[in-house]
């Protein structure tokens, strides 16, 4: 089976197994949730830089100008996510506005599930870049960053999986549509995953602008989303020690491999 296929359903099914393990421990701390999201960051972080950013600087001429493709790249894939947050608001910026859960009327119930549905549609949107930058990753022809970087982008699904079957279940909706609203927002990096593969094999030209633009979109999510988010509960310490340990850990993969 070609690798692409296998990080498709690699970054896909990571969702799918955080949704499980929401399902499975549906009180999960919020210590818990930002250890692990923090060292998830810390993956995607050195993956981006790593298996992404570098490689974009490798595949030029050695001119100034491919710096500065490079340096562009990486601004347009965090203004397109900026724009994109703007349009339908992620995680952290969400959480704030999240309904009461704990009121019965119907009218109310609606609007719960309608809230928590366009969350979960935030989730999905923000899961498309995710999922090209990992297809993009193939165009350098080194496998191993490029499974890497899927790994860094699988890690950090995980966590954001299990959040969203509470809310939803909390809302009312039945936990049959929960599994398969929270299923499709992995989905999405599956497509994502094919996009961002087939674009940078059919033009190669475009190949490092197209790996700084998939790194500057997970640079915007690590910076404008998942940090703020695992220094949100009073676990700034140990979020901060996980993130190191999660780029350690990639640059001795990186080292070894």
């Amino acid at each position: 089976m070609h690798p692409v296929i296998l990080t498709a359903l690699g970054v896909g099914g990571a969702t799918v197994f955080g949704v499980v393990i929401g399902f499975l421990f549906k009180k999960i701390s919020h210590k818990f949730s930002d250890i692990v999201l923090s060292f998830a960051a810390g993956v995607m972080l050195a993956a981006a830089v790593l298996g992404l950013v570098l490689p974009a600087l490798e595949h030029g001429s050695g001119k100034w100008t491919d710096l500065l493709i490079v340096v562009l790249g990486i601004f347009v894939g965090a203004v397109v996510l900026d724009l994109i947050d703007k349009l339908v608001p992620h995680l952290h910026k969400l959480a704030g506005k999240e309904p009461d859960l704990h009121s019965d009327c119907g009218q109310c119930r609606n609007e719960k599930a309608s809230k928590v549905l366009l969350f979960v549609l935030a989730i999905a949107i923000h899961n498309l870049p995710e999922g090209i930058a990992a297809g993009v990753g193939f165009g350098t022809g080194n496998t191993t960053d490029a499974l890497l970087l899927a790994a860094g982008i699988a890690l950090q699904n995980i966590p954001e999986g299990m959040v969203i079957v509470a809310p939803m279940l909390a809302s009312g909706i039945s936990p049959k549509r929960t599994f398969l609203y929270a299923s499709l927002t992995g989905f999405i990096e599956v497509v994502g995953t094919f996009i961002g593969f087939f674009a940078v094999s059919i033009a190669s030209t475009i190949l490092p602008f197209a790996l700084a633009f998939a790194g500057g979109t997970m640079l915007y999510v690590i910076s404008d989303e998942m940090i703020p988010e695992t220094h949100a509960h009073g676990s700034e310490k140990g979020a901060t020690y996980a993130l190191l340990f999660g780029f350690c850990l990639m640059l001795g993969f990186d080292f070894l491999l």
